[in-house]
Order: structure tokens, then sequence, then C-alpha cells
């Protein structure tokens, strides 16, 4: 019964909840430029290297699957048309 009281007690309500809403905007406009002093600018040659990366990787997978696909699609026809042939 003490706990259900204290519950009570704590319960806050919505004109509370309501007149604490500048506050915390406030807290979280404060953090929000903490972290933005926090961010780093990527220099013009780390750009330009991360993006020589991504494209790399972008035509290394599609070969990839180009080539896998090729042959997943050749093993499939051969397979039904052995299946259908028998």
């Amino acid at each position: 019964m003490a706990k259900a009281i204290a519950a009570v007690d704590e319960q806050v309500t919505g004109i509370d909840r309501l007149k604490s809403r500048p506050r915390e905007l406030k807290e979280f406009l404060q953090d929000v430029r903490s972290e933005m002093r926090k961010v780093v600018t990527p220099t013009r040659p780390e750009v330009r290297a991360t993006t020589t990366v991504v494209i790399g990787t972008v035509f290394l997978f599609a070969a990839y699957f180009t080539v896998t696909d090729y042959v997943f699609g050749q093993g499939i026809t051969h397979l039904i048309q052995f299946l259908t042939k028998h």
C-alpha cells in the first residue's frame, strides 16, 4: 500500500509536463549546439579518397553479382533442361 501511495505522489500532471517543455527545449538546443561544435568537416582529399573507395566497391560488387547471377542462371537452366528431358 505504501508503494501505491508513493507512486501517486510521484505522478506528474499534464500541466506540469507542459510547463517543463520550454526548459527541456532549451536543454535540448544547448546539447545540440555542444555536439555541433564537435563536428569536423572532412577535407577535399578525404572526400575524394572516400568517394573513390565507394565507387570502386560498387563496381566490384556489381561485377561479383553479375558473375554470380550468370553462373546460377546457367546452372538452373541446365538443371531444368536435364530434368525435363527425362
